[in-house]
Formats: structure tokens, C-alpha cells, sequence
């Protein structure tokens, strides 16, 4: 690692008005923040010697004081059956997080991680074997997409908070690099096409309601009883389905918007007749939509995605409910496209 980026500021993940407070500090016009916000999350250079509005001066003296990029390209794998691309960044700490770049049509969507590791351990997820080391700095978050899309075929249109890591235990960052993401100097990429997702951290879906947010809200169930759930996302033991239910209704009434279920079909795990039933029971007349996934393996954990018989059973049976129920098949299944599993996979080749 370079050692003369440890003594620098990095600057990525700053607010317009922090900008603002920057150039201040360093004796510079606040005009200045604009055209440095632009730069970074608008036109996503990485160096400043391009901001060719500013001039040679202030360049330097950027150059000299501080540090514009969060991450730097590790690794990546790109599918031979779509356009997925598994992404392997490195933060300057040495340590490392995953992006996906998706391409479905005109709709091309990145999957941002919030954090390194996760300490939530749900049992189908690879970055679970990972622990967890820190949560992600704003800039962190935001320099993934602003990586990606100058690496990237076509340019974002929508982003999913659902890579490694639980978006809602890093709460302010999270926001505020949506914040960066939705604002019209930076990737204007609008609120409805950003979704945060959680496993059901009770409280923070409280403040997200309370905060009015208007990004999209996801929530990760995976089972509709108390015991299977406990299994899978060991968090329901301390937020249990009634907490959580009673939390996302809050939402819903407060925010006036539907909120999606994430649910993983499992082989012989969540998949049968009666789980769709409980699915059905639990969400009920709730204004929701419910997003239904095939798991996708990996070698590290041995859970496997049921037959394409099974999946369509459990569909009909589902589409009997009031809410809106899609099919979700996994990107990249050819890579190690689901969470966790490229960095888990060059961690054991390094040793």
C-alpha cells in the first residue's frame, strides 16, 4: 500500500456542504465544492489533475493534501451467459469488498456492499464465513458505483444496497451515500430506482420511516415462521417476525409505499406447499411485493436451490396472495456472483 495515501485526507464521501466547509478551511472560493462534487460523483474522475475547471494551483494542492479514491480493482469475473460482472475492490486498509454489475435490458443495477464482513451470520450466505471487520465510510460505499461505471459497459441506472453486509447497522453512511448517489450534481440516480435492504433491524426501520426517506425499502424473510427464520438469519431471535411485521406496517402507513420481501427458495428447507401458505398468512393484505429467489449455491455452504418443479409449485401457490409476487433468477450463475463468494474464494487461494 502507498504509504503517503495513510497521511492524506480521502475526500470521497463528502457532502456538498462538507465541501463547502473544506475549501473554506483551505483558504478556497466555496464555488469550488460544486465543481469538485460534480467531478468526483457526477463525472467520476480519479485524479485531480482532471478537474480541468480548477486551476493548476488548487489542483496541486489537492494533489498534495488529499486523496480522491476509496477503492481500488482487486479482482473481477465476468459471466460467459449474461453481462454480470463480479467485482473484487480494495479499500486503502488492505482489506476488501465485493460489487455486481447486472445488465437485465435497459435496467442496469449495481449491488453495493456497506460493510466488510457482516455480523449477522445468516446461514446461506458466503460473506458470513467471512466475519466481520468494519463497516464501510460513505465514500467507500459510493466509490464502488463511481468505479464501476467507469469500468462498466453502460451506466448504472439503479442501485440495491443488498452486497455484503447489513446496510441498517451502518446506518448514516449508508443514507448519506444514497444521498450522494441520488443527487442531481452527482449520479442522479433517482430515489425509486435506489433500494436499501435489511435483514429486519426493528429500530432502524423505524428511523428510516421516522427520517422520510424516499428510497426504496427491502427486507430479507426467507421463512414465514419464527423457527426456520432463526435458522437462516440468527438476528430473528432477537427481532422475531411479530417485532418485525409490526415494524414494517409502521412503515408502510408511514411512508405511504409497499415494501419488497426478499425470500430464498431453499431445497427441502422453505420450499414446500405449506411455507408458501405461511408466506400468505403473515404478509396478508399488506400493500408489499413479494420477490421470490432460487438459491444460489455456492461450494462453501451446502444448501442447493429447488428442482424448477418445485419452484413453479410454490409459485402457484403463492400467486393466490393479495400482494404482488416475481420470480428473481440469480445473475451470473456461471461466477461467484452471490455475496461473499469471490472474496471468500481468493482468500483460500492466497492462503
Amino acid at each position: 500500500m502507498n504509504a503517503d495515501l495513510v497521511t492524506k485526507r480521502n475526500i470521497k464521501g463528502l457532502t456538498l456542504d462538507q465541501l463547502t466547509a473544506l475549501m473554506l478551511e483551505i483558504g478556497e472560493k466555496p464555488f469550488h465544492a460544486r465543481q469538485i462534487y460534480q467531478w468526483m460523483y457526477q463525472k467520476g474522475v480519479r485524479d485531480f489533475q482532471e478537474m480541468t475547471n480548477l486551476s493548476n494551483d488548487l489542483r496541486n494542492l489537492l494533489s498534495e493534501s488529499f486523496s480522491l479514491n476509496a477503492v481500488t480493482l482487486k479482482a473481477k469475473e465476468s459471466s460467459r451467459i449474461d453481462e454480470t460482472v463480479k467485482y473484487l475492490f480494495a479499500m486503502e486498509d488492505g482489506l476488501f469488498v465485493e460489487s455486481v454489475y447486472m445488465v437485465e435490458e435497459k435496467r442496469v443495477t449495481v449491488c453495493l456492499s456497506t460493510m466488510i464482513g457482516c455480523p449477522i451470520g445468516c446461514s446461506y450466505c458466503a460473506t458470513a464465513l467471512m466475519g466481520f471487520s468494519r463497516n464501510l465510510t460513505a465514500g467507500e460505499i459510493v466509490d464502488q458505483l463511481t468505479l464501476i461505471n467507469s469500468l462498466g459497459k453502460k451506466p448504472v441506472t439503479n442501485v440495491v444496497f443488498m452486497g455484503m453486509g447489513e446496510p441498517f447497522l451502518n446506518y448514516e453512511n449508508v443514507i448519506s451515500a444514497a444521498n450522494i448517489l441520488n443527487s442531481e450534481l452527482g449520479p442522479a440516480i433517482a430515489a425509486k430506482k435506489i433500494t436499501i435492504s435489511t435483514c429486519g433491524i426493528v429500530p432502524a426501520i423505524y428511523r428510516f420511516a421516522d427520517d422520510g426517506h424516499r428510497f426504496k425499502l427491502a427486507v430479507s424473510l426467507s421463512a414465514a415462521d419464527d423457527s426456520k427464520r432463526n435458522k437462516l438469519i440468527p438476528i430473528n431471535r432477537k427481532y422475531p417476525l411479530k417485532e418485525l411485521m409490526k415494524a414494517i406496517e409502521y412503515y408502510t402507513r408511514k411512508s405511504k409505499r409497499r415494501v419488497t420481501f426478499e425470500y430464498i427458495l431453499i431445497k427441502g428447507f422453505n420450499d414446500s406447499p405449506e411455507d408458501a401458505h405461511r408466506i400468505i398468512s403473515l404478509l396478508g393484505s399488506l400493500p408489499c411485493k413479494l420477490n421470490l429467489i432460487p438459491y444460489n449455491p455456492n461450494e462453501y455452504i451446502g444448501y442447493k436451490p429447488p428442482d424448477e418443479s418445485v419452484v413453479d409449485r410454490f409459485i402457484q401457490e403463492v400467486y393466490q396472495s393479495p400482494f404482488t409476487v416475481t420470480v428473481r433468477r440469480s445473475k451470473g450463475s456461471d461466477i461467484s456472483a452471490a455475496c461473499g463468494q469471490l472474496y471468500v474464494r481468493e482468500q483460500k487461494s492466497n492462503g
